[in-house]
């Protein structure tokens, strides 16, 4: 099957679009014809080469769309399902998944073709890979169906789509990762896509201050939408200082999703006591922070998070269902649509803040 893809072949070099050939699944793979993708800051880290990845790669890995065909041993979706796709799949083997921790699975290879099979996608012959083993910059995504979920019809895919990183990873760091308690203080660094879906995890946790810290007023007013009740513009003042006096001494819980260092550093020093301190964001690998041995004396911790400590085909559907009741807020995400033809204008878009999360739409 051939379908246009947006090539990633040099880091810092615009994306280029190609024809790319997909194989035929093989028996636990799925067919997807991509409707929907969101753009993530991580794309825009692959690109720049703060996250590896393996050129020549189609990045994308906030996906959804409708399969197109099935393995012969594929049970969980079925052709004409709509499905969102999640670079959380699976081997459902390891240490990690029996007990119940599928988004830290150990053989996450056993859900990819071997080196002596044929690959999944080829470009004259030239092998091309799946950034997050999904690489959903393209019309169509060959898929193991561990990767994703079916979903009801009545779900706008452009919506949904967000649900496969953006929603995961945010709303999931506050309800399962930190599991913010009802009535806590919580402060969040940076209010993009995943930013604010930390702030919508914590309203639906029931928190009862949320503090947005960036350094663009834009976005903090955008961030009172999804549920924060404070702002801060760390460009003006010291954040710790001025969470620590919103407060009254200190959050219960700080979350950094940005990916840098010195983020996180503030995230640490503005807790309470027993308070915790997440990194959701991707701080490139190699790169070091140093706090204050002495906090932690006051039995404060930095716990890491990877993808919100997901089960997505129990959480994907779950978050949606709270889409449909109103209290997440998926529409307000979405702030433009673009082909894909314009994946470089998008990542333009976002690192200048101007948008929370732009959508390409492929139909």
């Amino acid at each position: 099957m051939i379908v246009k893809a947006a090539i990633h072949r040099e880091t810092n070099k615009p994306l280029t679009i190609e024809n790319v050939d997909l194989a035929d699944p093989s028996p636990d793979e799925v067919l997807v014809k991509t409707i929907a993708c969101g753009v993530c800051h991580s794309d825009l880290h692959a690109l720049h080469g703060a996250i590896p990845s393996k050129p020549p790669t189609i990045l994308g890995h906030e996906p959804a769309g409708v399969v197109l065909a099935v393995g012969d041993r594929v049970r969980n979706v079925s052709v004409g399902d709509h499905v969102i796709a999640c670079t959380s799949m699976f081997c459902g083997n390891c240490t990690q998944c029996i007990q119940g921790r599928p988004h830290l699975c150990v053989d996450r290879g056993a859900c990819l073709r071997g080196e002596h099979e044929t690959p999944r996608i080829t470009l004259g012959g030239e092998t091309i890979h799946q950034f997050a083993d999904l690489g959903g910059f393209a019309e169509a995504m060959l898929l193991h169906h561990r990767a994703v979920v079916s979903i009801d019809k009545d779900i706008p895919l452009d919506r949904a789509a967000l649900v496969g990183c953006a929603v995961t990873t945010g709303v999931g760091a506050a309800l399962n990762t930190a599991q913010v308690t009802p009535g806590s203080t919580v402060a969040v660094f940076g209010a993009g896509g995943v930013g604010t879906s930390v702030m919508q995890g914590a309203r639906i946790a029931g928190a009862r201050q949320i503090i947005a810290i960036d350094v663009l007023d834009d976005k903090l007013k955008n961030a009172e939408i999804f549920g924060a009740t404070n702002v801060i513009n760390s460009t003006s003042v010291d954040p710790v200082k001025a969470i620590r006096k919103m407060t009254g001494g200190g959050a219960d819980f700080a979350f950094e999703v940005v990916g840098v260092p010195h983020l996180l550093e503030q995230a640490f020093y503005c807790l309470a006591p027993h308070g915790t301190a997440i990194l959701v964001g991707a701080i490139p690998i190699g790169e070091m922070i140093s706090v204050n041995a002495g906090h932690f004396f006051l039995e404060k911790r930095i716990l890491g998070c990877m993808m919100g400590s997901n089960r997505f085909t129990i959480d994907a559907p779950h978050y949606l269902e709270l889409y449909r009741q109103g209290r997440l807020d998926l529409d307000a995400m979405v702030s433009q649509h673009e082909p894909l033809e314009r994946i470089d204008e998008a990542f333009t878009a976002m690192e200048s803040g101007e948008v929370t999360r732009t959508v390409l739409m492929f139909d």
